[in-house]
């Protein structure tokens, strides 16, 4: 795999295609946001916030959709084009009105009759979606298989009515305006004209048409959430957002992006990820660390010291920020992946153990990350614990598809532990089901 940095905490893990690769980013902080924005609404439609699967798309264009079930994409063009928090929330909750609406029942059928299946294992990845950077199933749709993505995702008109009203209703349950909702639908109305090569994607998925609009805007009229101002914390994190994406991304356009006299703090962190980004640390380290004097206790801000030192072969120095970000935002699994790795490329053996205590807590709260568990297993193996290194080893490569060496792996583990124990039946359990899946796909030819 190709990456654009190495550690987790902002990266992709590109998928070849026979057009331009498409691809997944992982940011706990983009990831934070995005959660901050939808749980409110998940939980107005009834839905158990923490089931749904938030995943970013490395794309310029303009879309989202959710598949797979509980599963939702936003692609990078959505945020970056979005002018406030309310249309990135307006989409979640139309999209949200997909899912508790059962619109994707009719998908399943779409499955046995067209491309859709081999999509849906790209986007799935097996059990286990871009659980960490250079995983199988960090993938989207890419290439020859458009057609096909959009005939799986399209919805009816009908289906897109009522994911409107859906939205709305979810927005004005938790007080918010839609207005957000409208102002993105217009920005479709003026692709509309466009050939449909040229228009965003979001717009082929999701057919518009002018009653829809006209649905929302007196929707808008006479809700009582209309008039109400964005939370200012929104909005301050929606710019955060929108910096980060773009010192990361295109880090060329900062100063075209931000006026050279804009103190901002977006504007400082656009620029800070800039000179990371372009590796120039001379300008990076007294702009990172301007701002983590100004916001000491800010996780994120430490985190990109973090990994700019990191990738910069400093890793004692990356070890004391991404401590911190970790102390800072416990609850963050992303965060205290990234520590773990920079403690495994130390390799003491205090910190060895350190990194496996990490490691185990994100495997025990995504047992479906193929990079954690392959990760856990380099750190046992770094312990000079082999057993379990084979262990969490095949059961990675069994998330990935990869069944001969899920086998190997763990017949070697299987013969290590004492039978009957958890590890000796989690080895055998490994073994058996991959000798299944190879068995049925060799039926299957």
């Amino acid at each position: 795999m190709v990456f654009f940095v190495a550690v987790v905490s902002f990266c992709w893990a590109p998928v070849a295609s026979h057009a331009r690769p498409l691809s997944m980013i992982r940011d706990a902080e983009i990831e934070n946001i995005i959660r901050i924005y939808s749980t409110p609404v998940f939980e107005a439609a009834g839905l158990n916030a923490k089931a749904i699967k938030l995943y970013l798309v490395n794309d310029p264009s303009l879309n989202a959709f959710v598949a797979g079930g509980q599963n939702l994409f936003l692609n990078t063009g959505l945020l970056l084009q979005s002018g406030d928090p309310g249309e990135v929330i307006g989409v979640i909750a139309h999209e949200t009105g997909h899912i508790a609406g059962g619109h994707l029942a009719r998908q399943h059928e779409a499955l046995a009759q067209t491309a859709a299946a081999s999509i849906l294992s790209l986007i799935l990845g097996g059990a286990a979606v871009i659980a960490g950077a250079g995983e199988a199933g960090a993938a989207v749709m890419a290439g020859g298989q458009g057609i096909a993505q959009r005939n799986f995702l399209a919805y009816s008109r009908g289906h897109e009515a009522s994911a409107d009203q859906a939205a709305m209703t979810y927005l004005d349950r938790t007080g918010q305006s839609s207005k957000g909702l409208l102002t993105f639908m217009k920005k479709l109305e003026n692709q509309e004209l466009l050939f449909a090569s040229n228009q965003d994607p979001y717009l082929l998925t999701h057919p518009l048409t002018k009653e829809r609009i006209d649905a929302i805007g007196a929707f808008v009229e006479r809700s009582p959430n209309s008039q109400k101002p964005w939370d200012p914390k929104l909005v301050e994190m929606h710019a955060r957002m929108k910096a980060k994406l773009v010192g990361y991304m295109t880090p060329g356009a900062v100063n075209r992006t931000y006026k050279r006299e804009d103190n901002s703090l977006p504007a400082r962190y656009a620029r800070a990820i800039a000179f990371y980004r372009s590796s120039n640390m001379e300008q990076f380290l007294p702009a990172i660390e301007s701002l983590i004097a100004d916001y000491p206790n800010d996780p994120f801000f430490h985190e990109v010291r973090g990994q700019g030192l990191w990738e910069n072969g400093r890793a004692e120095e990356a070890l004391v920020s991404y401590t911190k970000a970790s102390e800072l935002l416990q609850e963050s699994d992303l965060l205290r992946r990234d520590l773990a790795r920079v403690q495994v490329s130390i390799g003491r053996p205090d910190l060895i153990a350190k990194a496996v205590e990490n490691l185990r807590v994100v495997v025990h709260n995504d047992r479906f990350s193929a990079g954690a568990l392959q990760e856990l297993g380099n750190a046992y193996y770094k312990q000079g614990d082999e057993p379990r290194a084979r262990l969490y080893h095949a059961d990675a490569a069994f998330l990935r598809g990869e069944m001969d060496k899920a086998i190997y792996n763990g017949e070697v583990a299987s013969r290590a532990f004492r039978e009957g124990s958890a590890e000796w039946l989690r080895a055998k359990d490994i073994v058996n089901a991959a000798q299944v899946h190879k068995k049925q796909k060799e039926l299957r030819r």
